[in-house]
């Protein structure tokens, strides 16, 4: 087997379903990678609608009970048990292209290195803002074909194409390269996903897990790419941007806390900076790199 997919839940039944019937059309066989789903204690008809897929895909379903905002956790479900050399991890509501799982493989081919793969996300909307036009245009059927049209019209381009046209497809060598780590469309290798300790289950409320987790595999020299290839739609569903923003800021305060490194200690600020620019603003104040930061505190401890 040559790949793991791991999917987090929550009442998403019908969300689910269009990304695994888009996984039940990779160019990669069936039989060389399997889809692992942690339900963060779902009540609609999730379970019942995952066991339909069992003829057409290698599924393994974990359920956990609801005992509120545990996707952390509800991803762990998933991760700790998979068995493939590289883990792809997702979300409910992404559509993958046909050839999604081959690229994610292929960057992994390609390096002597172990690397953290961002793919690229279409319709990814902060606000939902242009929710019912995309759903209008999305395909759902033939993933591709919706793909195709968006790159040639330009169409709802993956939102961090600000941060590609300020640094480039190459960002590697950033400060913090994992700023772009959102795990709707991410893979990396599984021995070390589980050597930096998966995702942080103390994360209960929206946001900041994937970064966190991008923070420790950059740590863990990770080294960061783009593909272009690995190609997703993300389908607008219901959410409140302001809402989500105030959960994420709790979660980089507690971020903050974990590590207290300079450049970390600049999350719980993002509200007052610009996101993307936080490279910039980095390399500006002159913080010193994570890792070397980490040394030097250590050896002033020694």
């Amino acid at each position: 087997m040559k790949c793991s997919v791991v999917i987090p839940t929550y009442n998403r039944e019908e969300l689910l379903r269009h990304t695994l019937n888009s996984l039940t059309r990779q160019t990669l066989p069936p039989d060389q990678f399997e889809v692992l789903i942690g339900d963060d204690g779902s009540s609609d008809g999730t379970k019942a609608m995952v066991d339909s897929f069992r003829d057409r895909l290698n599924l393994r379903y974990f359920f956990q009970e609801d005992l509120g905002h545990r996707a952390a956790q509800a991803r762990n479900l998933g991760l700790s048990r998979a068995s493939a050399d590289i883990t792809v991890l997702m979300d409910a509501g992404v559509l993958a292209s046909t050839t999604f799982l081959e690229a994610h493989l292929a960057s992994h081919a390609s390096a002597d290195v172990p690397l953290a793969v961002c793919g690229y996300v279409y319709c990814f909307n902060l606000d939902n803002e242009d929710a019912i036009l995309i759903l209008k245009a999305i395909d759902f059927a033939n993933p591709d074909a919706t793909i195709a049209k968006l790159e040639r019209t330009g169409q709802w381009l993956d939102v961090r194409e600000i941060f590609y046209a300020r640094y480039g497809d190459d960002f590697a060598d950033l400060p913090a390269p994992w700023l772009n780590y959102w795990t709707c469309n991410v893979s990396a290798r599984t021995a070390q996903l589980h050597a930096v300790g998966m995702f942080d289950e103390q994360f209960r409320r929206w946001g900041g897990e994937d970064l966190d987790l991008g923070y420790r595999l950059h740590r863990d020299g990770a080294r960061f790419v783009l593909n272009r290839a690995a190609t997703a739609i993300h389908v607008p569903h219901p959410k409140s941007f302001d809402g989500n923003n105030d959960q994420a800021a709790e979660n980089y305060r507690y971020m903050a806390r974990k590590y207290g490194t300079p450049i970390i200690d600049l999350l719980p600020r993002i509200g007052e900076l610009n996101f993307f620019e936080l490279n910039d603003i980095i390399r500006e104040l002159g913080l010193p790199q994570c890792n070397d930061y980490v040394a030097a505190q250590g050896q002033i401890s020694g």
